[in-house]
Parts: structure tokens; C-alpha cells; sequence
């Protein structure tokens, strides 16, 4: 046990000083996120006339403590201006099924993956309020980092050594059974032997 979390140690420390020098020497990741039109055209949370090509509706989008403000037009899907400012929303089947993308609005669940902008009248908002999420997935731009690599050859390693384990126990029942079987033979041919005396007498 000793052994193993040495070198589990030694492995994290490894993978985390080499991730430093990375950060250092700076990393320039494969994939780099598009810009939507919140971060093109302003700040989505003061002004929505801001953000948004064209529209007439103002609608805001509530998660958490943050707010995001846009412009839409009648008839447009949620998701879509969901995207145009930026708003993050977890999707699922994008066929209004599984409700993993539910929001309230105006008192009322809705699906964004397949719910529209209604008509208001001049003045009113739409409103919609997502569900607030523990964490939003990132990407460091790279498939796997060295820390992960040092840990997959850690979990190779203890698998390995469980494996040898296990085949030594499983030796070591085969042998007591074949012992087991040898022993009720041997019992079996001298009880066969003795009917066999018996008879002659």
C-alpha cells in the first residue's frame, strides 16, 4: 500500500509540474470559441439594443445571479436568441421531449429547444428563467493532459497488480480442489478394494 500511493504521488506531482512549465511556456489551444453576437456587438446586460441584427421584442435571460438581454422577433426560436446573447442552456433530445432544456416563463415551463417568441404588446418583456447549473462544461482545448496520462498508467498499474493477485488465489483453489478430488479417489479405490477382499473370504 506504501508503494502504491508513493507512487500515485510522485505520478500527480509530475503531471502537475509539467502542466506549470506548459502554462509558463503558454498554450495556444487547437479550438477557440466563436464569438456570439453579445460579445460582438456589447454587453448584453445594460443596453439589449446592443446586441441582436434586428428585433422588437426585449428578452431577458435569468440564470443564477446572471442576466442577459436581448433583442427578438416574434416567431424565433428560444434557442436561437438564447444564442445570438450568449445565454448558455443545457440540451438534451432538441425535440421537446426529455425537458432537460425546461425554463419557466411568465409562470409557465417551456422547452427552448422547440418554444418560440410569442407576440407581446409594446412595452412587455419575455422573460425566460433557466435552470442554474453547478458547473459549465470547458475545454482546454487538448484531447488529454499529462496529469491524466500519469494517472491512466497509475490505474493500469494497480490493475495489473490485482490481476496477478487473483490468478495466484485461483491457483491456489484449483490446487486444493484437484488436491480435494485426489484424496475421495484414493478413499473411493480402498473402499473398492475392501468389498473386493471381502468377497473372496
Amino acid at each position: 500500500r506504501a508503494s502504491s500511493s508513493g507512487l500515485l504521488r510522485t505520478a500527480i506531482e509530475l503531471g502537475m509540474a509539467v502542466e506549470t512549465k506548459e502554462e509558463k511556456e503558454g498554450y495556444t489551444p487547437k479550438w477557440v470559441k466563436k464569438e456570439t453576437l453579445a460579445d460582438q456587438f456589447g454587453d448584453s446586460s445594460t443596453d439589449p439594443s446592443k446586441v441582436g441584427l434586428i428585433g422588437t421584442i426585449p428578452v431577458i435571460f435569468n440564470q443564477g445571479n446572471e442576466t442577459k438581454k436581448t433583442m427578438g422577433l416574434a416567431g424565433q426560436p428560444v434557442s436561437d436568441v438564447a444564442a445570438q446573447a450568449g445565454q448558455y442552456i443545457r440540451y438534451g433530445c432538441k425535440k421537446g421531449e426529455c425537458g432537460t432544456c425546461e425554463a419557466m416563463c411568465n409562470g409557465q415551463w417551456i422547452r427552448p429547444c422547440v418554444s418560440k417568441i410569442p407576440a407581446l404588446a409594446d412595452g412587455e418583456e419575455y422573460v425566460v428563467t433557466i435552470k442554474a447549473i453547478k458547473a459549465k462544461s470547458t475545454s482546454s482545448g487538448k484531447f488529454f493532459s499529462v496529469k491524466s496520462f500519469f494517472m491512466g498508467f497509475y490505474n493500469n498499474i494497480i490493475g495489473m497488480v490485482g490481476f496477478v493477485k487473483q490468478r495466484r488465489q485461483a491457483r491456489r483453489n484449483f490446487d486444493e480442489r484437484m488436491d480435494m478430488e485426489k484424496r475421495i479417489l484414493e478413499k473411493a479405490e480402498q473402499k473398492r478394494l475392501a468389498r473386493i477382499a471381502e468377497k473372496k473370504q
